[in-house]
């Protein structure tokens, strides 16, 4: 006796195709982190130097959709130095930024090396205040695993053969150069100087590189608003905003929130902070944040709660990251350069 399909059955199906569709509509998306306020050179190369600080190095890695399909794997790393340059206040940052993602069957690979370099002016001699520009470019490259792609024409009439030939003549990797330029302004505010704010806007993908297999399609061009928000409440606690607006025409992507932060320990000793908030993606995700500062060493982590249509799917799981940072906080040319402090 043939057992019917049940009910539960078509349901995962049906969620499976919805997955696959979803994946469909966002291929034209870069790649993003939750913690996004992480890669700071991925959202604008003008955002770079806002620390306080001669050196920072931050490293982010998400793993995506694991309880529904075959997992996404995003890394980044990114590098900065800055110093001072001429007789007043202005100063430059330099460094870079390498990307890796890794998604599906056919282990579709991406990697970009990216330079970037970044001028800030000081607006002001007695506060924090910059308008800075920056720009990044270098190259990327893609690849894939051309033995596991299979298309229609492999079906035979009755089932998939896989020794017969894929009928595409295209080849498993290519590489093209990108580029980025971005502007920001950061100030302080309050009486005293005790806060902290930032706006910028960044257009990703100016040089619109041919991005595919085919070397016939143009790579969507991108713009993203960042902003930032840095409220000192006394002297060991503090709350810090972050916001993105992406544009990447069809598709948009808006992401808020913040944390709760709180210095343990003697100022001159070891010294701790914690911190603790939440992210939301619009229509997509609710992320809750911790993170742990020690010295000059911190560790975040955070969580992807799916609230978007995949959810019956996903079982609204989404995607776990984990961030790791260093920051050099004796800077080396204190007396020069009027830090901010993001």
């Amino acid at each position: 006796m043939i057992k019917s399909p049940s009910i539960n059955s078509y349901r995962r199906l049906f969620h499976f195709l919805s997955f696959m569709l979803l994946c469909n509509m966002v291929k034209g998306q870069d790649l993003h982190f939750s913690q996004f306020y992480e890669a700071p050179l991925l959202r604008n190369p003008a955002l770079a130097g806002l620390y306080e600080g001669d050196v920072r190095i931050q490293g982010v890695y998400r793993n995506q959709w694991n309880s529904v399909a075959f997992p996404y794997q995003t890394g980044s790393i990114n590098a900065e130095y800055k110093f001072p340059v001429g007789k007043g206040e202005d100063f430059l940052t330099v460094g870079g930024q390498v990307l890796y993602d890794r998604a599906g069957t056919v282990q579709l690979q991406t990697v970009h090396m990216l330079p970037m370099v970044n001028f800030h002016k000081s607006l002001s001699t007695n506060k924090v205040s910059y308008l800075s520009l920056g720009f990044m470019g270098g190259m990327v490259n893609r690849r894939l695993d051309r033995s596991r792609v299979t298309t229609n024409s492999q079906y035979d009439g009755f089932y998939f053969n896989g020794s017969i030939p894929d009928g595409e003549t295209f080849t498993g990797a290519y590489s093209y150069a990108d580029m980025s330029v971005g502007m920001s302004f950061n100030t302080t505010l309050g009486s005293n100087g005790q806060h902290y704010v930032f706006g910028g806007m960044a257009y990703h993908h100016f040089n619109k590189p041919m991005n595919s297999f085919y070397g016939n399609i143009a790579h969507l061009p991108k713009w993203v608003a960042s902003g930032g928000l840095k409220l000192n409440l006394d002297d060991v606690t503090y709350i810090t905003f972050h916001g993105d607006i992406t544009d990447q025409q069809p598709f948009r992507e808006m992401m808020a929130g913040g944390t709760f932060s709180k210095r343990m320990g003697d100022e001159y000793a070891s010294t701790t902070t914690v911190h603790a908030g939440m992210y939301y993606r619009y229509n997509d995700a609710i992320v809750p944040v911790l993170k742990f500062d020690v010295n000059q060493l911190s560790i975040g982590i955070s969580y992807d709660i799916n609230i978007s249509t995949l959810a019956p799917a996903s079982l609204n799981r989404g995607g776990f990251e984990i961030s790791l940072g260093y920051l050099a906080i004796k800077p080396k040319h204190a007396e020069i350069i009027l830090c901010p402090k993001f």
